[in-house]
Parts: C-alpha cells; structure tokens; sequence
C-alpha cells in the first residue's frame, strides 16, 4: 500500500521545480470568420506548495487560462510544464495520463455524479487510473476525513448541503495527491458563510499538505488568502 500524504505533518520543502509553469501561451480562436485572441504571450509559475489567486474580470481570460494549465486545452503557441516536463508534443493519451497524476480539478459547480456515494465520487480518479477498488475506497475515505466529511461518506450528492458538496468535490481533487489543485471560482456558487468555511480549509490543505493551488476567484476574500495575486485583463497578466 502507498503511504498518504493526508495523515498530518510538515508540507514538502520547496524546490527548484515549479508545480505548474506556463511559458508564452498565446490562445486565439476564429469565429465568425475573426480570430479573436483570449491569451496573450502569458507566463506565470506556481511554486511546489504555493497558493496562487487569478483575480480578473468576466471574459478577461481567466478560465481559458486555467484550462489551459491543465491540461484541457491546448494552447495556439507557447507551452505548459507540469513539474518541470514540458507537455509539448505529447500525445492526447499521455496528456491524459499527466493530468490526472499531476492535477487536480475544482470547479463553481461540484459536478458529481448523483448515483454514486460520496465515497465513490472521490474514489473515482484513482479507479480511472486502474487502482484496486478497495486502496481507491480507502484513500477516499481517508480524504474524506480530512475535509471532515467521516460521517457523510454513504451519503449521495442529493442528501449532502451546497458547501458539503464542494468539499467532497475538493477531496476527489485531492486524492490523487496532485501537485497542484486548479480552482475555478471553487466558492463562486456558495453563501458567504460556507464560502469562507471553504475558504479556510483550502488554506489549511495548503498548508497542512504542501498542495499548490491555482486559483481563479471574483471573491478578493479568498484572493487575499493567496501567497501570491495575478491579474489578468484582456488576455494578458498585469501588475496586481
């Protein structure tokens, strides 16, 4: 059995090697026969154990950058490196592989499936990745504690609250022991008091596990929690 990370103890030491790196990514689409460009020459890193906030206006181009990051688009130039490996080149399956050994996701809306238990929504990316479903279980279940959700593991995403849901949707992130989770908007669709309970235990995963985060957020609460602030306007990072 493969030790846990989510037992406690010191986050990892920092190194030379960024979890997540974007060198010049330009992204453009055509429509209506325009091309239109979303990213513009970005580059950016995410420290191994940093917490990183996007923070940048509606279609400035903060959720074309995220896809971009892992791994869900690919971008029209520059590249994307996951632990110093650039993704250059690789093929669709071996992006594949990359994305769910390296990353985990996050979204607005939790997006689980509603006929499985909680238990088993967080197991499922380790059953993707062809582990024996009692380890995928058991790391599940552990997680699942972690985010203080021990007693909810049985229950459907119909019987759990918005907030309860989220964080079973952040523990399926992090069950793969990503090194780094992608956020988007992650409490955009809670109130403010679940929020800021999703709020502090995103800080405390960071902190606790040495799990890198980038994050894009409308929310300066959460932004404010972040080792780091980049702003992005029109396509392109400025100076926030």
């Amino acid at each position: 059995m493969q030790p846990s990370r989510f037992g406690g103890g010191p986050a990892p030491a920092h190194t030379a090697v960024h979890a997540i790196e974007a060198r010049n990514l330009v992204k453009t689409y055509t429509e209506s026969g325009q091309e239109i460009q979303v990213l513009r020459d970005v580059s950016l890193h995410v420290a191994q154990g940093e917490m990183v906030a996007i923070v940048g206006a509606s279609g400035s181009g903060k959720s074309t950058l995220l896809h971009t990051l892992g791994l869900l688009d690919q971008p029209t130039s520059g590249t994307v490196l996951i632990n110093g490996l650039s993704v250059a080149g690789l093929s669709e399956a071996k992006r594949s592989q990359l994305r769910n050994r390296h990353l985990g996701f996050v979204y607005q809306f939790h997006h689980l499936l509603s006929e499985f238990s909680a238990l088993d929504n967080v197991a499922m990316p380790l059953i993707v990745r062809r582990e024996k479903r009692s380890y995928a279980r058991e790391q599940a279940e552990l997680v699942l504690e972690q985010v203080g959700l021990a007693a909810r593991v049985d229950h459907y995403p119909g019987q759990l609250s918005g907030g309860e849901r989220q964080r079973v949707a952040l523990a399926r992130a992090l069950v793969t022991r990503p090194t780094c989770v992608l956020a988007d908007e992650p409490t955009g669709n809670l109130d403010r008091y679940t929020a800021e309970s999703m709020f502090e235990l995103l800080t405390r995963v960071n902190r606790e596990f040495g799990t890198a985060f980038a994050i894009v957020t409308h929310d300066p609460a959460l932004a404010a929690l972040a080792h780091r602030r980049l702003a992005i306007e029109k396509g392109k990072l400025v100076d926030d």
